[in-house]
């Protein structure tokens, strides 16, 4: 036998042992709970400041946890921390279990035990709203919700469902069934 004819045969036995193999997994199927959504990237335990059109600080993020969305763009985020700044460059504090991120950053999404803390600047009264969901638009300096929120300054406790917040402002509005409980030496 001549070295050719071995080298054929090999060769001929390699590529029907390949093609077997292709077509007995020709149907095989992903497992059920293997995921179609690849990340692009995943962050640990970072900090991420953005700037808006004039340079200034728009937004600041903080997480154990991030993940892009390879085909949308979009983010999602295991206990986030958004500080955003106010007219005078105070930070409020917002948190919650996770949290959602558009492609473009225009849209925040938090779900899950979230807070919202006033600045701690010490001319204004330390006010406080917690709820299960809060929608934040950055560029419009805007939260808002439909669920139930409770909103508490010293002296003062207010409930009701729906709620919408001006962030530069700090102006608030509750929709609907609005409870108020005042009491005043709590506020002194």
């Amino acid at each position: 036998m001549n070295w050719r004819m071995v080298i054929g045969s090999g060769l001929l036995l390699a590529a029907l042992a390949s093609g077997w193999s292709a077509w007995r997994h020709r149907e095989t199927k992903a497992p059920s709970g293997a995921s179609q959504v690849r990340a692009d990237y995943v962050l640990g335990d970072f900090e991420i400041v953005t700037l808006d059109k004039d340079g200034k600080e728009a937004a600041t993020l903080r997480a154990p946890s991030m993940e892009r969305n390879a085909a949308d763009q979009t983010s999602t985020i295991v206990r986030p921390v958004f500080l955003l700044p106010d007219a005078e460059g105070q930070h409020w504090q917002l948190q919650a279990d996770t949290g959602w991120v558009s492609a473009k950053g225009e849209e925040l999404r938090l779900r899950g035990n979230v807070a919202g803390d006033s600045p701690q600047d010490g001319t204004t009264p330390p006010t406080t709203f917690r709820t299960t969901a809060l929608d934040v638009f950055p560029e419009r300096n805007q939260a808002r919700t439909a669920e139930r929120v409770t909103l508490t300054r010293p002296g003062l406790e207010q409930t009701g469902v729906g709620f919408e917040a001006d962030l530069k402002s700090r102006q608030y509005s509750l929709l609907s069934q609005v409870k108020t409980r005042y009491e005043p030496n709590a506020a002194r």
